[in-house]
Parts: C-alpha cells; sequence; structure tokens
C-alpha cells in the first residue's frame, strides 16, 4: 500500500487552519475576521518555512505593534495627564512588553490557534512569551485593516484596560529587570532574559550572585545581599551593555 504523501503548501495551510474551530477566538476577542486574514495572522514563521516559504504574520505584526504602541499611549496620556513624558514611557513598557502580551495570549487561549511548525510544536513553541506575543501583535494588525483603527483602538482599550488602570503603580516601581524589558522590547529583540543565582557565605551572612545570559547577545552579573538585588544589578548591567554598544 502506497505511503500517504504528507501535504504541503496552501493546502497543508488550510488543512491546519481548518482543524480548528476559531469562533471562541474570535469570541474572546469580540471581534470578526476573515478566515483568510485570521489565517496569515495565524502563521508562524516556523509553519511558513515548513511549507514552501508561505507568507507568514511578520507583517502583520509589524503594523499591530505600531497600533498597539500608540493606542496604548494614547490612553495613558489622556489618563495619567499629571504623568511626566518619562513616566508615561515606562507605563506603557509595562502594557506592551513581551511578558504583557504573552500574558494577554494565555488569557485569551491564544496558543492553541498558532499554526507552527513540527520544531516548535516539539519544543511547546506554543507557550512561548515571544511567539504568543507577536501573535497578538498580529491580530491586532489584522483587526486593524479589516475593521479599521477604531475598531482595533477599541478592542486594545477592551482587553488591556486593567493593564492600562495598573499602570501608573506599575510605572512608580519599575525596577532594572523591567527597564531591561522595555529595552528589549523598544530594540524588538525578541530574546528572553535568563538567571543563573549561586550563592556563597553562613546562612546569616549570605551573598548572592546571578548572571543574566540574553542567549547569543549578552551576559552579565550582579552581586547582592538577597537574590533580588542581585538579579536587579545584573539587569541593571545589561540595560547598560545594550545601550553603550552591546546590541544597536
Amino acid at each position: 500500500m502506497a505511503r500517504k504523501r504528507r501535504l504541503t503548501g496552501e493546502p497543508a495551510l488550510h488543512a491546519a487552519y481548518n482543524k480548528t474551530d476559531h469562533a471562541p477566538l474570535l469570541e474572546a476577542w469580540g471581534v470578526s475576521l476573515s478566515d483568510d486574514i485570521l489565517r496569515l495572522a495565524l502563521t508562524h514563521r516556523s509553519f511558513a518555512n515548513e511549507n514552501d516559504n508561505l507568507p507568514n504574520n511578520e507583517r502583520l505584526e509589524f503594523l499591530g505593534d505600531a497600533v498597539l504602541g500608540v493606542s496604548v499611549a494614547e490612553q495613558l496620556y489622556k489618563q495619567y495627564p499629571h504623568n511626566t513624558e518619562s513616566d508615561i514611557s515606562k507605563m506603557r513598557a509595562s502594557v506592551v512588553n513581551m511578558y504583557a502580551l504573552a500574558s494577554v495570549a494565555r488569557e485569551l487561549g491564544l496558543g492553541q490557534y498558532i499554526l507552527l511548525g513540527r520544531g516548535e510544536q516539539r519544543t511547546d513553541g506554543a507557550d512561548k512569551d515571544s511567539i504568543l506575543a507577536d501573535t497578538v501583535e498580529a491580530i491586532l494588525g489584522a483587526i486593524y485593516l479589516e475593521q479599521g483603527f477604531e475598531v482595533a483602538r477599541a478592542t486594545i482599550l477592551r482587553i488591556f484596560a486593567s493593564r492600562i488602570d495598573a499602570a501608573e503603580v506599575k510605572g512608580r516601581t519599575m525596577d532594572w529587570k523591567t527597564t531591561l524589558t522595555e529595552e528589549l522590547a523598544g530594540r524588538r529583540i525578541q530574546v528572553e532574559p535568563t538567571f543563573t543565582i549561586t550563592v556563597e557565605g553562613p546562612e546569616h551572612d549570605q551573598t548572592f550572585h546571578a548572571v543574566l545570559n540574553l542567549t547569543g547577545l549578552l551576559q552579565s552579573t550582579g552581586t547582592g545581599k538577597t537574590k533580588r538585588e542581585a538579579e536587579h544589578k545584573a539587569a541593571a548591567a545589561a540595560v547598560k551593555l545594550l545601550r553603550d554598544g552591546g546590541e544597536s
């Protein structure tokens, strides 16, 4: 008996997309989208590359990032009239950074709908912060194209409402780990910081050493009397390296 041939290209894309009922996803977002643009918004480059280099969602992601940024910035500007530009910038970062977007994606159950290549499927790509965040932006780009800016902005303000309301507190308590997240987001660097912690000294007088890794980019260190202090110092060192030319 002949072995069944694996689909590729457009047939593979349509088959993978049609396996799932997308009505719950659109209901969670509170919007309607055509299958054509939703399918594109959900197509990660790993799936596209494995299937004859199909179009992927990166262009929509670029568009959605812009719509998200201006929508949140405008709302923060209006909602917090007495905050400085510096404050608002930090507040915006607390709302739209990769980790915040990934959290939104998980709340909306987005991961299960993303079309991924086999490699990303094997490494749980549907729950990676970077992939989730990028797909949120791609869907926002799709909403903007099909429904216009006002609908896209209303969708953003509804979905991000609690984060915008909490932004002032987060902005006041920004730390170096958050600043690093903002720096990476601003440079569109999709590398997640990882910390390795070691401890030395007696229990009553411990010293913590943190090594922060941005894989393929840089490594920094920090030392403190608590794990938190060590991590923050390592994050501060990483921000300095980036701003001094560690990454342009």
